[in-house]
């Protein structure tokens, strides 16, 4: 039986990965661990947590001790590592949070894994294990001619403190391949949408505002361009490079649906519209421009055909169709969004594991 390790995995991405390795694998024993910050919520999975082979510990990676004892009790064959601050906004204000998540806790965990492997025989006991780091298309900074597209060889160029903050931990993750020959992976992801989606980002937020008749922010004039992928076709991803991703190896993982901001906010607009059976154009009527973002990139746009290539993967869905999909969700599942935008789901949850 395998055993993995999934940081982060009470996040957005990190719970359709989860899942989807608890119900794909019933041979893997999958541990989650999670800090259980703002954007953690038990409640993504609240239909696999009896799951025979799946466990939750709740732990901070920034935590060295807390690693080291972690791995000596639990033999983990492999690590997917999703945990990260990854908010934008949040970085600009609080930038050493993301410094001590994203860098410190991302090489803790490498020394954490390194040393529990080594300990069964040197390089000879990485055999068979394997550290896949979960990254961003953000470490490449901003595309400017419409002709261009990030691919694995795309310069590093990071532009804030939180993609400033995933370059960091991207280069330890090959330096620690390269030095100490730890089996490592990696790749870099556009955008993510779907269910579960904490509302401080753009797509949860303007669902959210649209169906609460509050403000709908657009920074600038809305003209920054982003690559958008369906959370379940990421976690897809993310199984297919762990199994079969060539060692050392960078995988760039997109959706090839680039949408400016303020075109993808009419459409949520025309969408919720119909749904909520509101006159054409009541939403739009929302929309607020706000001052710009501080070093706002101008475009992401990822060339996938790497994945795709060698190792078969692409995406399911075209981006209507993923919108239409994730717009149901919310309005499906008010509750959840009411918890998560009040912070009850908080309480609740750290006071259930409280008592385990």
């Amino acid at each position: 039986m395998k055993t993995i390790l999934i940081t982060g995995g009470a996040g957005f991405i990190g719970s359709h990965v989860v899942r989807l390795f608890v119900t794909k694998y019933p041979e893997y024993r999958i541990y989650n661990l999670d800090k259980l910050t703002y954007a953690g919520n038990l409640a993504n999975l609240s239909d696999i947590e009896d799951a025979p082979n799946y466990t939750f510990i709740k732990g901070d990676i920034t935590d060295a001790k807390f690693l080291e004892d972690l791995f000596a009790e639990v033999p983990v064959d492999g690590v997917i590592h999703l945990a990260a601050e990854s908010h934008v906004d949040r970085s600009i204000t609080d930038p050493m949070s993301f410094v001590m998540t994203n860098v410190v806790g991302t090489v803790n965990l490498l020394n954490a894994a390194k040393n529990a492997w080594a300990a069964t025989g040197g390089v000879s006991g990485f055999e068979g294990k394997r550290f896949y780091h979960v990254s961003t298309d953000e470490v490449y900074g901003s595309l400017h001619n419409p002709d261009e597209f990030f691919t694995e060889e795309t310069p590093y160029d990071p532009q804030s403190p939180y993609s400033a903050s995933k370059a960091a931990s991207d280069h330890f993750v090959r330096a620690y391949g390269n030095t100490y020959k730890m089996p490592v992976v990696l790749s870099n992801c556009s955008n993510n949408y779907g269910p579960n989606h904490f509302p401080e980002k753009l797509i949860p937020l303007m669902i959210h505002n649209i169906r609460n008749n509050k403000p709908l922010p657009v920074y600038g004039k809305g003209e920054n361009v982003r690559d958008w992928l369906y959370v379940v076709d990421h976690a897809r991803a993310i199984d297919t490079i762990f199994h079969n991703g060539n060692l050392g190896e960078t995988y760039n993982i997109g959706g090839f649906n680039e949408w400016r901001n303020i075109d993808l906010v009419n459409l949520l607009c025309s969408i919720m519209d119909r749904k909520l059976g509101r006159p054409e154009g009541t939403s739009a009527q929302l929309i607020t421009y706000v001052t710009d973002r501080a070093g706002h990139d101008l475009r992401y746009a990822i060339d996938a055909h790497k994945i795709m290539n060698e190792l078969g993967w692409e995406p399911s869905l075209q981006f209507e169709e993923g919108l239409e999909k994730t717009v149901d969700w919310f309005l499906n599942n008010q509750e959840w969004l009411d918890n998560v935008t009040s912070g009850n789901y908080q309480s609740y949850y750290e006071s259930m594991y409280a008592n385990r």
